[in-house]
């Protein structure tokens, strides 16, 4: 398997820079907004870029969550082995709040399908917008756009992308992997 570098350490800072100043232009003071990392890889985005709201930009009280949507998504029980679910950390209602879904990687849309279901048992919010890392743009089940897109990556047929964090993997680097 062949792999080739998309996005560099210091490139996906630049870009989680642009998005959190993104966010910055739409949400202002953030009161009324909560920022919920889809787990498991978007909890990694989501860390990153309130600790750039808060580090960089001095913007307090910011609502951080992680939603966990395994047993939401319509195939979790299509797979063999058992799943292994994460946890949901929302100490938050969401009811009536500007909801930021924030994940790594945008491919079909399924993963935040779930979410927008998986998300109502803690609220109603009053909308919900998406933050993605990396847009899959010709992959697509389900009719779902990013409000906030890093890059968008035209894959096709079995490449696929990889977010790695050096919190998990030991880099911070995105790559198109082929066969």
């Amino acid at each position: 398997m062949s792999q080739k570098l998309l996005l560099s350490a210091k490139e996906i800072d630049i870009i989680l820079h642009r998005l959190a100043c993104q966010l910055i232009e739409n949400h202002t003071h953030f009161k009324d907004t909560v920022l919920i990392g889809v787990q498991p890889r978007g909890t990694f985005v989501a860390d990153r870029i309130k600790q750039i709201l808060v580090d960089d930009y001095q913007i307090e009280d910011i609502k951080l969550g992680y939603l966990d949507i395994t047993f939401y998504r319509d195939d979790f029980r299509r797979g063999e082995k058992p799943l292994e679910a994460n946890k949901t950390h929302i100490d938050f209602v969401v009811e009536d709040k500007r909801v930021v879904f924030i994940d790594d990687v945008l491919y079909t849309g399924r993963s935040i399908r779930a979410a927008l279901t998986a998300v109502q048992s803690f609220g109603r919010p009053l909308e919900i917008e998406l933050l993605t890392l990396i847009d899959r743009r010709f992959s697509r089940h389900l009719p779902i756009q990013p409000n906030y897109r890093g890059r968008q990556v035209d894959a096709i047929n079995q490449e696929k992308v990889k977010v790695q964090w050096v919190e998990n993997e030991g880099e911070d680097a995105v790559y198109l992997m082929s066969k």
